[in-house]
């Protein structure tokens, strides 16, 4: 994993740091690995989850002999708040060198039903950061913003509105120069709250159905891991406007289901692409693939905007747009994969003679 950019000695603000995703960050950060940061904030509008978030590191740090785990609670804070309260959002930036923006509304058909809140929290609170960091003047030096395959090509409300946040956070560039904004677009973190896996667990254990929106239906997999290396990365070396995009397989999810469904008998029901799905994503555009570029197991998307240095088309690593629709994983290999992350059932399938 690249390193130009440690987190030695920064102050690190994630906002929407309850969450699976800002979880598993948090505690990437104070495991040492990425730098020894100074202060770790997470910055969310749940005091509950705060609480728990908490207690969970106080058990860690009595259970680990890592020095970082042991003196966590001089290096992690908490912060109640919400990214569509300007005032709350620029007091938490006003101590903070990096942020890590993760705060969003997430699920596809929330946000069909309720598409003004997922206007208030991907758009404006991202328009709040922005504002903050300009209006302020706060010396804030990065700050990395987390998209998803829903922002290209966007369909649904959630990705409309992260398309939204991509744009408005890469023009920023523009107007705090003194900030390098960057972002990480990737697809389904395996496991991670809200995903399949969780609910077709659940109906497994239930006996089923397993309901499938669609057999043919493919996404990007990765796991949490990859996830959290994806915004690292954008913070270590992304330059200003860049997405970080990382180069993943994709997966049927009807081979998912067969293979958490495993030798019991459950039966698979499919029940029909639900508000605002698509039947495959798109990880890069065919307007994205000329100013795009392959490193270190990455597509990096250049900025359209020729003021951050629009690259030569020349050079692209990508003719075609990048969808989970080419060359999705063999069921032999998805198995692998769950396997691999440890989100198998005992009796899974043998699918190696495939």
């Amino acid at each position: 994993m690249a390193s130009e950019r440690t987190l030695d000695d920064r102050r690190v603000l994630v906002t929407g740091g309850t969450g699976s995703l800002g979880r598993a960050l948090v505690r990437r950060l104070l495991g040492g690995e990425l730098g020894r940061p100074s202060v770790v904030t997470v910055f969310s509008r749940d005091e509950g989850k705060q609480h728990d978030m908490r207690m969970a590191f106080r058990r860690l740090a009595t259970a680990s002999e890592d020095a970082i785990y042991r003196d966590y609670e001089d290096i992690l804070r908490f912060r109640v708040g919400d990214v569509r309260d300007f005032d709350a959002l620029a007091s938490a930036l006003r101590v903070a060198d990096v942020v890590f923006h993760a705060a969003a509304m997430k699920q596809v058909p929330t946000c069909e039903y309720s598409p003004m809140e997922a206007v208030a929290t991907n758009v404006l609170g991202a328009q709040n950061l922005v504002r903050a960091l300009e209006g302020l003047a706060l010396q804030v030096e990065t700050v990395v913003g987390v998209s998803t395959d829903k922002a290209c090509k966007p369909v649904n409300v959630m990705g409309m509105t992260k398309a939204l946040q991509e744009r408005i956070l890469i023009h920023a560039n523009l107007s705090c120069p003194g900030t390098r904004f960057v972002c990480a677009r990737y697809g389904n973190v395996l496991g991670s709250r809200g995903s399949v896996l969780p609910v077709f667990h659940a109906q497994v254990e239930a006996g089923g159905p397993v309901t499938l929106t669609s057999r043919s239906m493919t996404r990007f997999m990765l796991s949490q891991r990859q996830a959290i290396d994806a915004l690292v990365d954008a913070h270590a070396w992304g330059g200003p406007g860049d997405i970080l995009v990382p180069r993943v397989r994709s997966a049927r999810i009807e081979d998912i289901a067969s293979c958490l469904i495993g030798a019991r008998d459950v039966r698979v029901v499919e029940n029909g692409i639900r508000p605002g799905e698509k039947l495959h994503e798109i990880l890069v555009a065919e307007d994205e693939a000329p100013r795009t570029s392959a490193r270190d197991g990455y597509y990096v998307i250049a900025s359209a905007l020729p003021e951050l240095g629009r690259r030569d088309a020349s050079g692209s690593a990508l003719t075609v747009e990048f969808s989970s629709a080419e060359a999705p994983m063999s069921a032999a290999e998805t198995l692998a994969m769950l396997r691999e992350n440890a989100l198998l059932v005992e009796d899974a399938p043998d699918f190696s003679a495939l």
